[in-house]
């Protein structure tokens, strides 16, 4: 009897200390825990991030923090002025103003210093260095607003080559009896292609509010291309006035198609002036070459024979 009691007091105490043990060292265990946890998290994170390229690890942070600071540099008018011709170029690489003006200064810098490099492999002295150093700096600060004209020039001429085949889809539906704005719908469905892709923020604009009028007149400022600036005035004009919107459709489709047969003609035209230097320079003198060769060799053997 003694001997169960003792044991069950034995028991008892032990199960005691165990709980206070567990009540004693549950936070440390939690610390502990968690401790574990952040450091395989902490792991985890240096990993993913020495798995990043390059680029994304050193080149954008890098970029962030100069176009950052430009930002607060930058004027408002500049600002303004860049961010219009990034919007004209479709806004590459989804670059903001103080962004692209980052990587203006990185370009001029990069451009400098291979300059500067080049010249001293060269032999230059000092002052030819620094000379073609800025040189090389101007047109590398240069080169972006380049890239960024010849994207927006190629850019407005695809819209113009795309705009008669949307206008004949939105005459189409709209002569089916669907209003503008649906028919603009229907015209993103069916068509793909730059100017379906800003007929579809013009839509989604007017979704969120804003009227048909401004959301058109943005689409102009967006894309710059003068045709479809001529082709919205009319519809906006022929809104306004009650005008009936299918029989301009119908006119612009017509004025559209011969407007780009009369460019068809000019380049046709072009080409006998522009096929004539390649003529000139490589064609003519190797038919001179296969036509005249085998009698100038002939004379010349004559010649030397006597």
């Amino acid at each position: 009897m003694k001997f169960l009691v003792f044991f069950l007091v034995f028991i008892t105490t032990l199960i005691f200390l165990i709980c206070l043990w567990q009540i004693v060292t549950s936070d440390r265990r939690k610390i502990t825990e968690r401790l574990h946890i952040l450091s395989r998290e902490e792991k985890q994170q240096e990993a993913d991030e020495l798995s990043k390229p390059l680029k994304e690890r050193i080149l954008e942070p890098f970029l962030d923090t100069l176009s950052g600071y430009l930002s607060r540099l930058m004027p408002k008018a500049q600002r303004s002025t860049l961010k219009n011709k990034l919007s004209l170029a479709g806004n590459p690489f989804n670059l903001k103003a103080h962004e692209f003006m980052g990587i203006q200064y990185l370009t001029a810098l990069f451009a400098c210093l291979v300059a500067g490099l080049i010249g001293r492999i060269q032999g230059m002295d000092f002052k030819e260095i620094a000379i073609v150093a800025m040189v090389a700096a101007l047109s590398g600060f240069k080169l972006p607003l380049l890239y960024l004209k010849i994207k927006s020039q190629k850019r407005q001429k695809q819209i113009d080559y795309d705009l008669p085949n949307i206008i004949d889809l939105l005459t189409v539906s709209v002569e089916a009896g669907l209003g503008f704005d649906a028919a603009l719908a229907k015209v993103t469905v069916k068509a793909r292609g730059i100017l379906s892709d800003e007929f579809r923020k013009v839509l989604h604009e007017i979704k969120m509010g804003k009227s048909r009028r401004e959301a058109l007149k943005d689409l102009i400022n967006r894309t710059g291309a003068e045709e479809l600036s001529n082709f919205i005035s009319a519809v906006l004009q022929a809104d306004g006035l009650g005008v009936s919107m299918s029989h301009i459709l119908r006119i612009q489709s017509e004025q559209m198609r011969r407007k780009r047969r009369q460019r068809a003609e000019e380049e046709a035209m072009k080409a006998p002036i522009k096929m004539l230097f390649p003529m000139v320079f490589f064609i003519f003198p190797c038919i001179f070459i296969v036509l005249l060769g085998p009698a100038v060799i002939k004379i010349f053997t004559q010649l030397f024979a006597n």
